[in-house]
């Protein structure tokens, strides 16, 4: 891939006690199962297969974390509309850090145009949604600082002092939010309230970057970008406990979404130009699933059918579909462009995605693909979030929902 232009490149080295009872989840609507990985990755979430196989699978949750809802599906609660009490009255924004600029740009999504830019810390990555949905924090990475914005009203509070905030994702317990270092080669569990450091785990990987977690919660897998490297870690202890080399010279993995069913964890590599196919459970050697150039962030549909794949080195978007564990439709750009990372409208209808190179944001319609609007933001932009978004929590970066 060609190197990264001057204004945007970051250095190789550089980057919340027992289960809540159902009368005290108000807004985390149902109560149901959850666990492991175990089916191939091709099966059919809602295959008789599949859920006899949940059925099967003993409850061992995180303690603490909202039960699954549907055992086959970890997205059933991301379905249009579902959204939670928490969330219901706040308006519908899009908000776009950008990176060189040092703002936040604020969109309209029904009319398309850019309503307010919101003066944030040095270099902006991404917009994270708090587990509790309160909250939008801009990960201010070269600033150190996380800054505070009310989805409600859409204004910046009083930053906090969190040293080299790359990316930011939150327990499925709520217990603890997590600091993706990547400069400083860190996990940082911090109180996912006040953002108090209470543990910090050193990796020996470079550039610590995006995550998901397995349907129980007791695991996650995150991608270090600068050295191509997987690691899997224990969520409980706070502690690596497996690491892996992926089997690509120059590797650069990015995004990290689990699939509906809870088998496979899909990595994003920007390099690879295309997705990575991981047995989470095993942490095996993944097989590589070829989508386009520069393939960077996973965003699941609204009906946790497909996924889609932005490819930032040729300006598509690659449509993968889960049931039949291939690509089915590669969307253009019709004026090409940097598709980066973003997220899916409430009502499932719009794809937003950033332009990283471009100085822009796209809107697509999720049902043909096509082009809805390419809106002028800041310099840099890079992890937008969508937001509201259906779901009864996050586990944070640009709108993770369970």
């Amino acid at each position: 891939m060609p190197p990264r232009p001057a204004a945007t490149r970051r250095p190789l080295t550089r980057r919340t006690g027992a289960l809540l009872a159902c009368a005290a989840l108000a807004v985390l609507a149902g109560c149901g199962g959850g666990s492991g990985a175990g089916e191939p990755a091709k099966k059919d979430s809602g295959s008789p297969g599949a859920a006899r196989a949940a059925k099967s699978r003993p409850e061992r949750a995180l303690p603490g974390m909202p039960p699954v809802t549907d055992p086959r599906d970890l997205y059933a609660a991301d379905r249009p509309g579902r959204l939670s009490p928490v969330v219901k009255d706040f308006p519908s924004r899009v908000y776009v850090p950008n990176t060189n600029s040092d703002t936040v740009s604020v969109i309209d999504p029904k009319t398309y145009k850019v309503i307010r830019t919101i003066r944030v810390g040095a270099q902006p990555q991404h917009v994270v949604p708090s587990w509790d949905l309160k909250t939008l924090w801009v990960n201010n990475d070269k600033g150190n600082s996380l800054t505070p914005i009310d989805p409600r009203t859409g204004k910046a509070g009083k930053p906090v002092d969190v040293h080299d905030p790359y990316n930011l994702y939150f327990t499925p317990d709520g217990k603890y939010a997590i600091v993706m270092a990547s400069l400083d080669r860190e996990l940082v569990f911090r109180d996912a309230h006040t953002m108090e450091r209470k543990r910090t785990e050193p990796v020996s990987c470079y550039g610590v970057n995006h995550a998901d977690f397995s349907r129980d919660g007791r695991y996650f897998i995150v991608s270090c970008e600068f050295s191509g490297e997987l690691l899997k870690v224990d969520t409980a202890r706070m502690k690596v406990v497996a690491r892996q080399k992926l089997p690509f010279e120059g590797a650069m993995p990015q995004d990290v979404k689990i699939s509906p069913d809870g088998t496979t964890f899909y990595i994003a590599d920007m390099m690879a130009d295309g997705v990575w196919v991981l047995d989470g459970a095993k942490f095996s050697q993944p097989e590589l699933l070829k989508t386009g150039k520069g393939a960077h962030g996973l965003y699941v549909s609204r009906d946790s059918r497909q996924m889609y794949v932005s490819n930032r080195g040729e300006g598509t978007i690659s449509v993968f579909e889960f049931a039949k564990g291939k690509v089915a439709a590669k969307w253009r750009l019709p004026d090409g462009g940097s598709p980066d990372m973003g997220g899916v409208s409430a009502d499932g209808k719009v794809l937003w995605l950033s332009g990283r190179y471009d100085e822009e944001v796209y809107a697509i319609d999720t049902r043909t693909g096509r082009q809805l609007a390419r809106i002028p933001v800041g310099s840099g932009p890079h992890g937008l979030a969508v937001y509201p978004q259906p779901g009864r929590y996050s586990l944070g970066h640009t709108g993770v929902f369970r």
